[in-house]
Protein backbone atom coordinates (compact mmCIF):
# COMPACT_ATOMS: atom_id res chain seq x y z
CA UNK A 1 0.00 0.00 0.00
CA UNK A 2 1.49 3.75 -0.76
CA UNK A 3 -0.01 6.18 0.90
CA UNK A 4 0.65 10.28 -0.01
CA UNK A 5 1.37 12.19 2.65
CA UNK A 6 1.15 16.22 2.56
CA UNK A 7 1.10 19.18 4.87
CA UNK A 8 1.77 22.79 5.26
CA UNK A 9 4.50 24.30 7.97
CA UNK A 10 1.42 23.79 10.63
CA UNK A 11 1.40 20.21 10.11
CA UNK A 12 4.84 19.32 9.43
CA UNK A 13 5.67 17.64 12.91
CA UNK A 14 2.99 15.62 13.36
CA UNK A 15 3.60 14.41 8.82
CA UNK A 16 7.11 13.79 9.70
CA UNK A 17 6.58 11.68 12.96
CA UNK A 18 3.19 10.13 11.42
CA UNK A 19 5.39 9.02 8.14
CA UNK A 20 7.83 7.47 10.61
CA UNK A 21 4.93 5.36 12.13
CA UNK A 22 3.93 4.26 8.46
CA UNK A 23 7.60 2.97 7.24
CA UNK A 24 7.65 1.14 10.48
CA UNK A 25 4.06 -0.63 9.55
CA UNK A 26 5.86 -1.41 5.88
CA UNK A 27 3.64 1.21 4.41
CA UNK A 28 5.09 2.87 1.09
CA UNK A 29 5.18 6.34 1.31
CA UNK A 30 4.84 9.32 -1.29
CA UNK A 31 6.23 12.67 1.14
CA UNK A 32 4.61 15.50 -0.85
CA UNK A 33 5.91 18.03 0.94
CA UNK A 34 6.40 20.77 2.81
CA UNK A 35 9.76 20.11 4.25
CA UNK A 36 10.18 23.40 6.12
CA UNK A 37 8.86 25.51 8.58
CA UNK A 38 7.96 28.37 5.97
CA UNK A 39 4.80 30.12 5.33
CA UNK A 40 3.36 28.11 2.43
CA UNK A 41 -0.24 27.52 0.81
CA UNK A 42 -2.16 24.66 2.60
CA UNK A 43 -3.99 24.01 -0.78
CA UNK A 44 -1.23 23.40 -2.68
CA UNK A 45 -0.20 20.47 -0.90
CA UNK A 46 -4.07 19.54 -0.73
CA UNK A 47 -4.15 19.56 -4.39
CA UNK A 48 -0.97 17.41 -4.94
CA UNK A 49 -1.69 14.55 -2.28
CA UNK A 50 -5.53 14.50 -3.63
CA UNK A 51 -4.02 14.48 -7.54
CA UNK A 52 -1.83 11.23 -6.19
CA UNK A 53 -4.78 9.48 -4.86
CA UNK A 54 -7.10 10.71 -7.58
CA UNK A 55 -5.04 9.22 -9.83
CA UNK A 56 -4.41 6.02 -8.62
CA UNK A 57 -0.48 6.57 -7.56
CA UNK A 58 -1.42 6.24 -4.28
CA UNK A 59 -4.37 4.52 -1.82
CA UNK A 60 -5.18 6.78 0.28
CA UNK A 61 -3.43 10.32 1.39
CA UNK A 62 -2.96 12.07 4.74
CA UNK A 63 -3.13 16.07 5.40
CA UNK A 64 -2.45 17.72 8.37
CA UNK A 65 -2.33 22.01 9.01
CA UNK A 66 -3.28 23.55 11.87
CA UNK A 67 -6.73 22.65 12.22
CA UNK A 68 -7.43 20.51 9.54
CA UNK A 69 -10.31 22.08 7.77
CA UNK A 70 -8.63 23.91 5.11
CA UNK A 71 -6.74 20.95 3.87
CA UNK A 72 -10.53 18.85 3.79
CA UNK A 73 -11.89 22.25 2.10
CA UNK A 74 -8.78 22.02 -0.77
CA UNK A 75 -8.75 18.04 -0.99
CA UNK A 76 -12.09 17.90 -2.25
CA UNK A 77 -11.76 20.06 -4.85
CA UNK A 78 -10.13 17.35 -6.72
CA UNK A 79 -12.57 14.96 -8.45
CA UNK A 80 -12.40 11.60 -7.15
CA UNK A 81 -11.19 12.90 -3.99
CA UNK A 82 -13.43 12.00 -0.46
CA UNK A 83 -12.25 13.63 1.98
CA UNK A 84 -13.08 13.87 5.49
CA UNK A 85 -11.46 14.88 9.15
CA UNK A 86 -10.18 12.42 11.33
CA UNK A 87 -11.66 14.45 14.99
CA UNK A 88 -12.57 10.77 16.74
CA UNK A 89 -11.83 6.97 16.18
CA UNK A 90 -15.20 6.41 15.47
CA UNK A 91 -15.78 9.42 12.86
CA UNK A 92 -12.33 8.07 11.22
CA UNK A 93 -14.07 4.17 11.05
CA UNK A 94 -17.23 5.45 9.65
CA UNK A 95 -15.72 7.74 7.03
CA UNK A 96 -14.01 4.94 5.62
CA UNK A 97 -16.32 1.59 6.26
CA UNK A 98 -19.68 4.54 5.29
CA UNK A 99 -18.15 6.88 2.94
CA UNK A 100 -15.21 5.03 1.66
CA UNK A 101 -12.86 8.15 2.21
CA UNK A 102 -9.82 8.22 0.45
CA UNK A 103 -7.62 10.45 2.13
CA UNK A 104 -8.26 11.90 5.95
CA UNK A 105 -7.02 15.38 7.27
CA UNK A 106 -5.63 15.90 10.93
CA UNK A 107 -5.33 19.39 12.57
CA UNK A 108 -1.64 19.60 14.61
CA UNK A 109 -2.93 22.28 17.02
CA UNK A 110 -5.88 20.70 18.01
CA UNK A 111 -4.75 16.91 18.26
CA UNK A 112 -2.66 14.94 20.10
CA UNK A 113 -0.29 12.97 18.51
CA UNK A 114 -1.26 9.88 19.69
CA UNK A 115 -4.38 10.37 19.03
CA UNK A 116 -3.32 10.80 15.01
CA UNK A 117 -1.20 7.70 14.99
CA UNK A 118 -4.48 5.77 16.27
CA UNK A 119 -6.61 7.60 13.73
CA UNK A 120 -4.38 7.13 11.16
CA UNK A 121 -4.25 3.24 11.56
CA UNK A 122 -7.74 2.99 12.28
CA UNK A 123 -7.86 4.61 8.71
CA UNK A 124 -5.57 2.21 6.87
CA UNK A 125 -7.58 -0.66 8.65
CA UNK A 126 -11.20 0.23 7.90
CA UNK A 127 -13.04 -1.24 4.47
CA UNK A 128 -15.74 0.07 3.25
CA UNK A 129 -18.67 -1.70 3.88
CA UNK A 130 -19.84 -1.57 0.19
CA UNK A 131 -23.88 -1.63 1.49
CA UNK A 132 -26.33 -0.46 -0.95
CA UNK A 133 -27.20 2.45 0.24
CA UNK A 134 -23.64 3.67 0.76
CA UNK A 135 -22.89 2.70 -2.50
CA UNK A 136 -25.73 4.88 -3.54
CA UNK A 137 -24.72 7.61 -1.56
CA UNK A 138 -21.16 7.67 -2.94
CA UNK A 139 -22.61 7.78 -6.49
CA UNK A 140 -24.55 10.88 -5.66
CA UNK A 141 -21.71 12.35 -4.34
CA UNK A 142 -19.76 11.69 -7.91
CA UNK A 143 -22.93 13.04 -10.02
CA UNK A 144 -22.68 16.37 -7.66
CA UNK A 145 -18.59 16.38 -9.31
CA UNK A 146 -19.99 15.86 -12.76
CA UNK A 147 -23.10 18.82 -12.46
CA UNK A 148 -25.86 16.22 -12.49
CA UNK A 149 -28.73 16.74 -10.13
CA UNK A 150 -29.59 14.00 -7.57
CA UNK A 151 -32.63 13.07 -6.26
CA UNK A 152 -33.25 11.83 -2.85
CA UNK A 153 -33.65 8.09 -2.62
CA UNK A 154 -35.06 5.75 0.41
CA UNK A 155 -33.03 4.07 2.51
CA UNK A 156 -32.44 0.87 1.80
CA UNK A 157 -31.32 -0.51 4.64
CA UNK A 158 -34.13 -2.27 6.85
CA UNK A 159 -32.67 -1.98 10.14
CA UNK A 160 -33.14 2.24 9.76
CA UNK A 161 -35.29 3.47 11.89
Amino acid sequence: MKIAFGCDRNGLAYKNRLIEHAREEGIEVCDVGTYEYVPCDSPYYASLVGGKVASGECKYGVLICATGTGMVIAANKVKGIMCGMGYGDEAVRLMREHNDANVISFGQDHMGYKDVERRFDIFIGTEFSGLIHQAARIRQVNDIEDGKTIELTPILNPDWK
